[in-house]
């Protein structure tokens, strides 16, 4: 009874849409007159003739290769520091975790800022050092490192899940390692990355889902205005769907693409946990 909101929220919201969203990918769908005419596979067919569906999924694959492991990376350094801080770790802690709030139109707007090519902060200080920085948003080849850029900005809600994992880890194996001579960097891996291999796991599991989906970084950055020409290499895959959805109105062939993104993110989520999960620790392991 106590989840039953819950639950009706899911079917209606987001299970009923799922249906529905299958439906329509085998149909015509006017939402005008909110009506739908049967076109078998056809979107699905449509999905494998447009260049642009395979160029988006690429990129997004692509994005998802470099960000994940950097966002894992940069997330531990920071919740190992965190770690570390005694008197004041509250107000670091908020500090650190300010950047998730803040809302995605203003924190592309700081980055449109901060990466302009000609008199962006970044390159700005990268010249104080005497390094040429490149054209961020014009680039193709720097195109993808930007939005990664802007990712990183708000990954202090996989630091927070690293931070709690990194509490529970017992300090008797660390005083038992010192003892026996082990040094910090054996320590780290021998003792801190078994221990929050867990945690490890879920985030790049939940990362890797969420960057296949990634929407807000690219659009705000270079897809807002539809007046300038972006490109091609900042074309992402779901947003590309909502070109075809909401620009297009080809309701059809967007639900045949979120359709197929499913099915991705299932196989690559399946792999993942088929070889991942054999390295993780868990407590109950008597191994």
């Amino acid at each position: 009874m106590f989840i039953a909101p819950w639950i009706i929220g899911f079917m209606v919201f987001t299970f009923g849409a799922m249906i529905f969203s299958l439906y329509i990918s085998f149909s015509n769908y006017r939402l005008v007159t909110n009506t739908a005419t049967p076109a078998g596979v056809a979107n699905y067919a449509e999905l494998f003739d447009d260049p642009k569906v395979m160029v988006s999924l690429s990129n997004t694959l692509f994005y998802a290769t470099l960000a994940v492991p950097l966002e894992i990376a940069f997330a531990l350094v920071l919740a190992m520091l965190l770690n570390r801080v005694g008197r004041g770790a509250g107000f670091f802690r908020t500090v650190y975790y300010l950047p998730k709030m803040t809302p995605s139109v203003a924190t592309a707007a700081v980055f449109l800022l901060l990466l302009n090519g000609n008199t962006g902060a970044i390159n700005e200080g990268l010249a104080l050092i005497g390094i040429q920085g490149p054209q961020w948003l014009v680039d193709p080849d720097w195109v993808k490192p930007s939005i990664v850029l802007m990712t990183l900005w708000g990954v202090s809600g996989t630091m927070i899940i690293f931070l709690a994992a990194l509490k529970n880890v017992p300090r008797d194996l660390y005083e038992v390692a010192s003892l026996d001579g082990a040094g910090p960097v054996r320590q780290f891996r021998t003792i801190t990355i078994p221990m929050i291999s867990g945690a490890i796991f879920f985030n790049v599991i939940v990362l890797t889902i969420a960057a296949l989906q990634t929407f807000d970084q690219a659009y705000l950055l270079f897809w807002r205005d539809q007046s300038n020409a972006s490109p091609e290499s900042s074309l992402f895959y779901a947003v590309y769907l909502y070109i075809q959805a909401f620009r297009q109105f080809n309701f059809g062939v967007a639900a045949a693409m979120a359709w197929l993104l499913f099915m991705i993110i299932m196989i690559i989520t399946f792999v993942q946990v088929k070889f991942g999960n054999r390295f993780v620790y868990y407590e109950g392991d008597k191994d």
